[in-house]
Formats: C-alpha cells, structure tokens, sequence
C-alpha cells in the first residue's frame, strides 16, 4: 500500500496504538496495525516518531478548527463578546463531537497520553494558522479572565489542556462497549461546567 492512503492509515493506527499503549509504542507495531509490509513506512512518511506524532496531534484540526470558527462567528454576530463559559464551549464542544463524526474511536485517549508532547504543548504552535482559533480562544480567555492576578490567571490556563484532556479521555473510556450507564463519566454539559469553574473558581486566601 503507498500513497496518501497509506499514509492515512498509519496516522489512525498511530491514535489507536499510541492511545492505548502511549507513546513509546514500537513504530513497528504501528506499520503493521496500519497495514504495511515495510517496517520502516512510519520513517518513510514522517521521518521521526515525534513527526508521526506532530501528524496525529494535526490529523483532525481543520475541522475542529471550522466548527470553532463557525461558533465563534455565531457569538460575534449577536454583537456581546464572548463570556468565559462561551469561549469554553467553543473550545470543547467541537472535541466533544467532531472527532465522532469523522471515524475516531481514540482521539481523546491519544491527547491524553501525548499531552505534554511539543506538538502540543509548545507555545509557538498555538500562532500556527491551523490553530488560530484556539489561540483566539485562549487569548480571549486570559482578557476575560483578567481580574485574577496575573500569575494564577496564567497557571489556570496553563492546567486546562490536562484536565480537559483527562476528562475527555474518561469520556471516551466510559463509552466503550460493556461500560454501563451507572459507570458513565460526566456529561458533555457538565464536562463543560466543569472547565469553566476550574477557570473561574474564587482565588484563596
């Protein structure tokens, strides 16, 4: 198998693996979930596991990125800027579904485990173009934020991509198959409650 298709392939066996095994998994174990014959197909397509994982990590953004655009727009054109439980929601809500719709079975599990990777937690990628609604959101949030002092302002937005990540992660574990109601995680709402009060929570004495 060559070709884009290929390529594809590794990238969604890469989120299953890495998801349930982190990211230490063997790129061997990778090319053959993914299909391929040549155990150094993972090399041949991104070089390194860290471009494999840069890969993944970008694999689903365009259209996170235009549902948060779209919702974003929405909230602009009623002419109120954006409160802190709107930026939230369109920071997650997206996460909740989009991902679904277009085939993952992994995704949230896979962000948890990569999380503090640099093709997500390093600063420069939030001004890529392909992230520039997060970076508006995140932006925006530390302006709403603002009344905080500034170093716990910068600390709660610095722990949110691990606690959201977790709690998706949960999300994503509690649906699979023979997981019951009574063992479910948190709804969507409340996954979104929950963001908001870790941001907004009174500072302590």
């Amino acid at each position: 198998m060559t070709g884009p298709d290929a390529r594809e392939r590794i990238i969604v066996a890469a989120e299953r693996l890495i998801a349930e095994r982190g990211v230490e998994v063997p790129l061997r174990d990778i090319a053959i979930a993914a299909g391929q014959r040549n155990n150094s197909a993972v090399q041949y397509y991104f070089g390194t596991r860290d471009g494999l994982i840069s890969a993944v990590a970008d694999y689903r953004i365009s259209a996170l990125e235009q549902r948060r655009r779209e919702m974003l727009a929405e909230y602009e054109a009623t002419g109120a800027q954006p409160d802190v439980r709107a930026l939230v929601s369109a920071l997650v809500q997206p996460m909740l579904a989009i991902p679904y719709e277009h085939g993952a079975t992994h995704y949230a599990r896979f962000l948890e485990q990569v999380r503090a990777h640099s093709s997500l937690s390093a600063a420069e990628n939030l001004r890529r173009a392909e992230r520039a609604s997060v970076r508006m959101i995140v932006t925006s949030l530390d302006r709403a934020l603002a009344p905080m002092p500034p170093a716990l302002r910068k600390r709660r937005l610095r722990v949110l991509p691990t606690v959201l990540f977790a709690l998706l992660a949960d999300r994503e574990r509690a649906r699979l198959p023979g997981e019951s109601a009574a063992d479910s995680s948190v709804g969507d709402g409340e996954l979104v409650d929950l963001i908001v009060g870790l941001l907004t929570a009174p500072v302590g004495g």
